[in-house]
């Protein structure tokens, strides 16, 4: 039975974020696609939407795929839940790196106005958070140098999602940055971006302590975990 992984990476970053990733995968045996969303090449026109990136995530399903596992990292989440909203049998499977399902009219950053959110604006930030845990100075230097300003519309722009059969639509949440258990209490105390945790009904939350970017830190072990949920997902209608 042919399945495809397609691994969608997060803010500022391109196909190029899950190279390692994507090489365990396929010694794995798995059909794999890594992609860059629109706006986030090199040079890109920085007007692209959610409604741009979730159609590039189902442009990128293989027709011939008997089963599609999605891989979404950190703010990919979006358009990644926009996509499997518009065709929620055409997914087998959602994993979650660092990020949770979202639900209807949640945006990233709500309050942002600018044209583009440039990683610089939050690097200070991010560091002190801790979310670069265990990368080395080569990867931080490799992620500044490749980073692409991230649209504008795809940080404040509001998700508008419909179809309650995204609902079920089994899951896997890999937490890196915080434990499992936070995950579920944070949700319960309200953080809208884990309110879908209460609101799907089909996830599985596993641990990899490690920093936000667990592609980079922790890659193989972060592809035994998608091979794991790849190599289980059901197929659609099943």
């Amino acid at each position: 039975m042919t399945t495809q992984v397609l691994l969608v990476p997060g803010f500022w970053l391109g196909a190029w974020a899950w190279d390692e990733v994507a090489s365990h995968l396929r010694d794995r045996g798995l059909d794999v696609t890594a992609l860059t969303l629109p706006g986030l090449e090199p040079g890109s026109d920085p007007s692209a939407t959610l409604a741009d990136q979730a159609d590039a995530i189902e442009a990128a399903i293989d027709p011939a795929a008997e089963r599609v596992v999605l891989v979404v990292h950190s703010g990919a989440t979006v358009p990644g839940c926009l996509a499997v909203d518009r065709d929620p049998a055409r997914f087998a499977r959602v994993v979650y790196v660092d990020t949770a399902p979202v639900v209807d009219g949640f945006a990233v950053g709500p309050d942002h106005t600018g044209e583009v959110l440039r990683l610089e604006e939050v690097w200070e930030e991010e560091l002190g958070q801790g979310s670069m845990r265990d990368l080395t100075d080569e990867q931080l230097a490799t992620f500044r140098e490749r980073a692409v300003p991230q649209p504008g519309a795809t940080v404040h722009e509001p998700v508008r999602l419909a179809s309650d059969e995204r609902l079920a639509v089994p899951g896997t949440v890999i937490c890196t940055a915080f434990p499992a258990s936070d995950y579920q209490s944070y949700a319960e105390q309200g953080a809208p971006f884990l309110a879908g945790l209460l609101a799907y009904d089909r996830l599985d939350l596993v641990d990899l302590p490690t920093g936000h970017w667990p592609m980079w830190s922790r890659p193989a072990e972060l592809a035994d975990l998608i091979g794991e949920a790849a190599h289980g997902a059901t197929p659609p209608g099943a």
